[in-house]
Parts: structure tokens; C-alpha cells; sequence
């Protein structure tokens, strides 16, 4: 990198930098592959509490190959305190759950013509078709690892949004 570039990179704000990131990753195509009816789930919980509730993502939390479909409030709930709540099949049963954890969890992508793809859990090998050499690409491993056949974008969620990993 040139000496000049270098010092422009510098002059960027951070939160001008945040910024920058936001625009990036809410223009991101991720293929989410929820469990449930998530619009269905969203009219449910946004009439029922009286705010806006909306789908995140779906991913396991604090146990292997059990995923939820992960919903964001902006405001905690008022009986429970939490901003983010699960929804999950566990022994043949619907369950909801606390999600806060969310936002400490890693998701590792990897991008197939302008598409993300994420592992939702630890055992979810995901291979997509890609024009690539090797004529796909695959992640694998959910919140516990990531192993990719390439490179992946590291991200986080906050504030029901993806970040990228600085």
C-alpha cells in the first residue's frame, strides 16, 4: 500500500469507518435457511408485544446441532430483559428461548455469486455450486468452528445486525 493511501485510511473516523461497514453488510444477500415461518412469526410477536420483532438469523446457541430461528426487539422485553429470543424444536417440542448470547457468537461466510452462506450448526456443512476452480465452496461447523474449502468474512451481530470482524 502506497505511503498516500495509507495515510487516508488513517484520517477515516471510526465511526465514519462503522458506518461504512453498515451500508456494506446490510446490502449482503445471506441465505438464511430458518426452521419456521419467520414472516408469520414476526406479525405473531410484533402484534403480541407491541413492537417491531425481526428475524435475524438462525443458528445453534449454547448446544450442538440444536438451532433456533433468533428474532431482535430494540427494546428489551418487559417481563424477561432480553433483546433477541429463539424459537426451537427440542424432544418434539416448540421451545423459546433466551438469545442475547447472539451477539457473542462468530459466523464465518463464504460468498457464491454475491450470495453469503453460513453454517447454522455445528454438524450444517453447507456446499454451494461456485464457478470457481473447484466448482463449489463450503463452510461447515456453526458456532463452534468455522472450516471453509476458502476464505470466509468473519461477522458478529449487533443490534439485530450483521458486522464484520475488525
Amino acid at each position: 500500500m502506497g505511503k498516500g493511501s495509507k495515510r487516508r485510511l488513517e484520517q477515516i473516523p471510526d465511526e465514519q469507518m462503522q458506518e461504512n461497514w453498515d451500508k456494506i453488510f446490510s446490502n449482503m444477500n445471506i441465505q438464511h435457511y430458518p426452521l419456521f415461518n419467520i414472516k408469520k412469526l414476526e406479525k405473531i410477536y410484533s402484534e403480541k408485544d407491541g413492537v417491531e420483532v425481526k428475524y435475524v438469523c438462525t443458528t445453534d446457541l449454547q448446544n450442538s446441532d440444536i438451532p433456533a430461528d433468533i428474532f431482535y426487539r430494540e427494546t428489551p422485553h418487559p417481563q424477561f430483559g432480553n433483546y433477541y429470543f429463539g424459537i426451537l424444536q427440542q424432544h418434539g417440542q416448540t421451545m423459546i428461548i433466551n438469545a442475547d448470547i447472539v451477539e457473542s457468537l462468530e459466523f464465518g461466510m463464504i460468498e457464491v455469486d454475491a450470495k453469503y452462506y453460513y453454517s447454522q450448526s455445528h454438524h450444517d456443512c453447507k456446499v454451494v455450486a461456485d464457478r470457481s476452480a473447484l466448482g463449489f465452496k463450503m463452510i461447515d461447523g456453526g458456532r463452534e468452528y468455522i472450516r471453509s474449502s476458502g476464505g470466509t468474512t468473519n461477522i458478529r451481530i449487533t443490534d439485530g445486525k450483521f458486522h464484520a470482524v475488525q
